[in-house]
């Protein structure tokens, strides 16, 4: 059983990570680098991050810049963040790229709380999931009478616990990002 409950709370723990990185790809209105994370290059015929190819800077709160290591890969990187449909405009000078992090408008700025809530709720969906799961995994060993009754009500009780726990740092985690959209 605790061999269960170890699985059941890495998974949940991925679960949470992966809502952290989704989370951390919604603009804000404030420059992060992470805004870049889902941008792919085409590089000689591999898509490849765009942070495997640059680096990455965010030196004002409306700028990030982005310097490829290999200036001939510099368009390919601008079109890139283009056709990425994040509503940014890069430039480039030849050397280094800027992109202009614009203001968002009020209307941008609920849909944007909109796909936190979405996101989230995917989220916790997951969670419930893997609950049931273990759960699932917990009654099959009673019924083979590898675990007694006592002890399958204890793991159900633990699972529930770490699911509610799991569901609230995810609220928590959705409610702080939507602080920040609402923020001007």
């Amino acid at each position: 059983m605790k061999e269960i409950l170890a699985e059941t709370k890495q998974r949940m723990r991925k679960t949470l990570e992966d809502l952290t990185r989704d989370l951390a790809t919604i603009r804000t209105g404030r420059a992060s680098v992470h805004l870049l994370d889902q941008v792919s290059v085409d590089y000689y015929g591999t898509p490849t991050p765009v942070h495997q190819l640059a680096t990455l800077h965010a030196p004002e709160p409306s700028l990030i810049t982005v310097q490829p290591y290999d200036t001939s890969q510099i368009d390919p990187i601008e079109k890139a963040i283009l056709t990425a449909d994040l509503g940014l405009n890069p430039s480039n000078d030849g050397r280094l790229i800027r992109i202009p992090i614009p203001a968002l408008t009020q209307e941008r700025r609920e849909t944007l709380a909109k796909q936190v809530g979405k996101i989230a709720e995917g989220h916790r969906t997951a969670i419930r999931n893997i609950r049931r799961d273990t759960n699932d995994k917990l009654k099959k060993l009673l019924k083979t009478k590898e675990l007694s009754e006592d002890l399958e009500h204890t793991g159900l009780d633990q699972v529930q616990e770490i699911t509610d726990q799991r569901i609230k740092e995810i609220d928590e985690l959705a409610k702080q990002k939507e602080k920040e959209l609402v923020e001007v």
